[in-house]
């Protein structure tokens, strides 16, 4: 009987050391500039509209004035979005747009997290 038991806790722990080597694996090829929350908000809001404003962005992600900046500046200089300031009726107005770059990597970073996923239901 002793026996049978060892058995099955050896095979259960199998599976999950199968799941943490494909977890880690697939974590550490996550884009680290897209995997941030504010980040992955920006892009994946951009992805889904034409261009956003900085107040809107600012208002649909429910962020400060400074961590949107720092993070969409992070965005900017890695290709993924890009950046027009202008007037409007004299007040400053400053678009985001998500470049092909931009997508590519997004789409990129989508499809290592459903790897994850599906790695971790198995």
């Amino acid at each position: 009987m002793a026996r049978n038991l060892a058995r099955s806790k050896k095979d259960e722990y199998r599976p999950a050391l199968r799941v943490e080597k494909a977890a880690g694996t697939v974590s550490s090829d996550l884009d680290k500039v897209i995997h941030e929350r504010i980040r992955l908000g920006i892009i994946s809001a951009l992805a889904a509209n034409q261009k956003l404003s900085f107040g809107d962005l600012k208002q649909l992600l429910d962020t400060s004035d400074g961590n949107l900046s720092v993070h969409a500046r992070k965005l900017e200089e890695a290709g993924y979005i890009s950046v027009k300031k202008s007037f409007l009726d004299r007040m400053p107005l400053t678009e985001f747009k998500i470049t092909a770059a931009g997508r590519r990597a997004l789409e990129h970073y989508l499809d290592h997290m459903e790897t994850l996923i599906k790695a971790m239901r198995q």
